[in-house]
């Protein structure tokens, strides 16, 4: 166990970690509230709501136990962030008496919450002399044992019969912090032994990835600033060699034309364009976003033609011109990437499955027509939900008959070093969840 060792008050973060788990509750993205969190607070307050929103279920299970209906909703965020914190089995983060007296203060300090602070009190500390007998309890209820909403459970459970327990491990895991090398640049040994000569281990990923053995700020880096790399998770690596590999330029044209559909923020853009001398154009529908994918570019020393459109109206930014290659990285749930995004998992309703693929749909069915014969169609989502990958797959095949499904990687499900199987091998070792389809157009 060990106390705070940050210079900031711990009951600071805790004000901001319960923040966020309100936002959230609010149907906020964290990572957008994040960006309102003081720069010299975001660090902590970041750690606190990642763990929060990991075990928000049992959390929240515990709270049930100690009061029989919810306090005020300032209060309770704040009480469910301490007994994320309380809770951790395994390694407490903090010591008791150090955790309960900043949960007060951060009660006490707060308008919000100052009337709360007594009961905040009184549950923390019937919960440490009850804790086993509580964790006992929250060992019958999936949600409590999942840390998953219990419809999340239900669906992955029937999507993967085989794997459902091992996929939610490993959301409930830490992400590494992977790089891409950029191979117009360095190469993967080289930047290893850039990463080596500074005192940072770490080791390869795949044909262009480098796994860090811990996190470290990115643009501290070396290399950050001269576009040595890219972060990216391993598993999306395999998006661009996947598009590109055997796809050659339509006769008589000097080099391939690429479309990456819904590129924002580009990182498998500046990947098609580090792996091939092709010309890409990088459509995005949110402007913003698009400035991210330039600035992207700009540092790894990239071009593509950046253009901001809805990928499913092509009559508003085709120029008629047919493309070698398309990447369509259609918007999904984000369900393979919630070890990235913990809020992902409580920001969803089971709704969303079915209008998301209903938007995939769209997408594929106006891009399709874009495709020279001979072409290529890259599909994927980081989606572990089969309405999203298989099925969505499934179904254009049978209203398709000009489209031939390639050798595929299907889905990819997520993989941590820290919980459930992981591949032996330094190409799939850990990564995020996928799914990923290869369409050829043929003659019809």
């Amino acid at each position: 166990m060990q106390d705070t060792q940050d210079q900031t008050p711990l009951w600071q973060q805790l004000q901001g970690a319960a923040t966020l788990l309100l936002a959230v509750r609010g149907g906020r993205s964290m990572t957008a509230e994040l960006e309102r969190v003081p720069p010299h607070l975001r660090p902590g307050v970041q750690a606190l709501g990642f763990h929060a929103l990991r075990w928000l279920g049992r959390a929240e299970a515990l709270r049930q136990q100690l009061a029989s209906r919810p306090p005020p909703p300032e209060a309770d965020a704040l009480l469910c962030v301490a007994l994320a914190l309380a809770s951790e089995v395994d390694e407490s983060l903090y010591t008791e008496y150090t955790l309960v007296d900043q949960a007060v203060e951060a009660a006490k300090n707060s308008e919000d919450t100052r009337h709360q602070a007594s009961f905040i009190n009184g549950c923390l500390r019937r919960f440490l002399r009850e804790r086993d007998a509580m964790l006992a309890i929250c060992e019958r209820k999936p949600q409590a044992v999942w840390n998953h909403p219990q419809w999340w459970v239900d669906r992955v459970r029937k999507d993967h019969p085989d794997a459902w327990q091992s996929i939610l491990l490993a959301n409930n895991s830490r992400a590494p912090l992977t790089l891409r090398v950029n191979t117009r640049l360095t190469t993967q040994a080289n930047y290893l032994q850039t990463l080596q000569d500074n005192g940072i281990d770490a080791a390869p990923v795949g044909e262009y990835g480098v796994i860090l053995d811990s996190p470290r700020a990115v643009t501290r880096l070396p290399g950050y600033a001269e576009g040595l790399f890219s972060v990216q998770d391993a598993g999306a690596q395999l998006a661009a060699p996947l598009l590109l590999n055997g796809l050659e330029a339509a006769e008589g044209q000097p080099r391939l034309r690429l479309l990456d559909a819904c590129a924002a923020p580009g990182g498998k853009t500046a990947h098609l364009l580090e792996l091939a001398d092709a010309a890409v154009i990088a459509l995005d529908i949110d402007a913003e976003r698009c400035t991210r994918v330039q600035k992207n570019l700009d540092r790894l020393q990239l071009q593509a033609q950046i253009t901001v459109a809805d990928a499913g109206l092509p009559d508003r930014w085709w120029d008629g011109q047919l493309f070698d290659g398309i990447l369509l990285d259609a918007p999904c749930t984000a369900s393979g990437i919630v070890r990235r995004h913990p809020d992902v998992r409580w920001l969803r309703r089971p709704t969303d499955i079915a209008q998301l693929a209903a938007q995939q749909t769209r997408l594929l069915e106006s891009l399709w027509p874009l495709l020279r014969v001979g072409g290529r169609l890259l599909y994927c989502t980081c989606s572990v939900f089969r309405a999203e990958g298989e099925q969505q797959i499934q179904t254009f095949l049978m209203h398709h008959t000009d489209a031939l499904l390639k050798p595929s990687p299907g889905h990819l499900l997520p993989q941590s070093r820290a919980a459930g199987p992981v591949f032996p091998d330094n190409l799939l070792r850990d990564y995020d969840g996928f799914y990923y389809a290869i369409l050829e157009k043929r003659n019809d």
